[in-house]
C-alpha cells in the first residue's frame, strides 16, 4: 500500500470513521462529507472497498440478506483509522506550507491580487 490515499479511499475511510455503513450508506456519507464534491459510483466504491478490505483498512462489520440481496456493512480498522489520521496530517501540512507561501506573495487564497495590507494577514 502506498503512504498516500487515493482520493475515493480518503473518502471512503473518512465516511467510515463514525460508524460502520453499508454501500449505499458509504456513497451518501461521502458526498455529505465532502460538501458534495465528491460522487462515489457504485463500481469505483466496491472496488476501493476490496482494496482497502485487502490492505487491512476496512473490514466486513455484518452480512445480511435484505430484500432478497446481500447486503455488507464495513468499518473502519484500527489500522484504517491510523491511515486516515496520517493522511489528514499530511494534507494540513501542505495545506500550512502552501499557505506559508502564498503569505509570502500578494496573491490571496482567492486567487485574486491582495492589496500589500493583507499579505500576511491570514
Amino acid at each position: 500500500m502506498s503512504n498516500t490515499l487515493s482520493e475515493s479511499a480518503f473518502w471512503i475511510l473518512t465516511a467510515l470513521a463514525p460508524e460502520p455503513l453499508h454501500g449505499y450508506a458509504i456513497m451518501r456519507a461521502a458526498g455529505e462529507a465532502s460538501d458534495g464534491r465528491v460522487s462515489l459510483k457504485a463500481t469505483t466504491l466496491y472496488a476501493s472497498l476490496d482494496r482497502l478490505e485487502r490492505d487491512h483498512l476496512v473490514e466486513i462489520a455484518r452480512e445480511e440478506v435484505v430484500d432478497g440481496r446481500a447486503r455488507r456493512t464495513y468499518r473502519l480498522t484500527e489500522h484504517g483509522g491510523a491511515a486516515l489520521a496520517r493522511e489528514v496530517a499530511e494534507l494540513e501540512a501542505r495545506a500550512r506550507a502552501a499557505r506559508s507561501r502564498l503569505a509570502s506573495t500578494r496573491i490571496a487564497l482567492t486567487g485574486r491580487t491582495a492589496p500589500a495590507t493583507m499579505v500576511g494577514a491570514w
